[in-house]
């Protein structure tokens, strides 16, 4: 089932997302719905928070990035198989160089930013088994681990952007948590202030 993706705004996305259990109800189900929503959405990460559970699981799917002529054919290759869902993640390290790369968001729709980041990250998290994994990914997949990393930790690509920056696009996140922002997929604002 395709759920509405929260807009910026929502206080769910600011909450640090809390582990989940072995008996989490309709967990499958959730992951399910999680991996619809994103490719219906032409995403590459979704994490829980964005439809609106404040939980420590998140989806990555690098394939769109694979066909980026940018990329190396071996970086392509890379970047078409990795498809994974993340529970209760918890970063280790992150090491390297930073580099800068422009990051959008499903929540924040038609804002996109450059944003620095290290280069490698090692994570440790459960699979969709519960099976404990301790793995170190660099490039795109760091990064695109990092940006949903920081969704359970209640933290949006904007906040890693310069104030002047934050400034020029004030209004943009003004309009997008009123609900005021054209979208092709399924979405749920916050109550307007004084609206009931």
């Amino acid at each position: 089932m395709i759920l509405p993706i929260v807009a910026y705004g929502d206080p769910v996305l600011r909450k640090k997302a809390v582990d989940v259990t072995q008996d989490y109800t309709d967990l499958k189900e959730v992951l399910s719905n999680m991996w619809e929503t994103m490719y219906n959405a032409s995403g590459v990460g979704l994490a829980a928070p964005q439809v609106g559970l404040p939980i420590r699981v998140f989806l990555v799917d690098t394939a769109p990035f694979s066909e980026d002529p940018d990329f190396s054919p071996e970086e392509q290759k890379e970047l078409e198989g990795f498809k994974k869902a993340f529970i209760n993640a918890q970063i280790i390290e992150e090491t390297g160089k930073e580099w800068s790369f422009n990051e959008g968001c499903l929540s924040i729709p038609n804002v996109r930013e450059d944003v620095v980041r290290p280069e490698n990250v090692t994570i440790e998290y459960l699979d969709e088994n519960f099976v404990k994994h301790q793995e170190t990914y660099s490039g795109l997949i760091a990064r695109v681990i990092q940006h949903e990393y920081d969704h359970i930790e209640g933290v949006l690509f904007t906040d890693k952007i310069s104030s002047l920056k934050k400034r020029l696009i004030k209004n943009k996140l003004t309009n997008i948590s009123k609900g005021k922002t054209n979208v092709d997929y399924r979405m749920r604002f916050p109550e307007a202030k004084g609206r009931r």
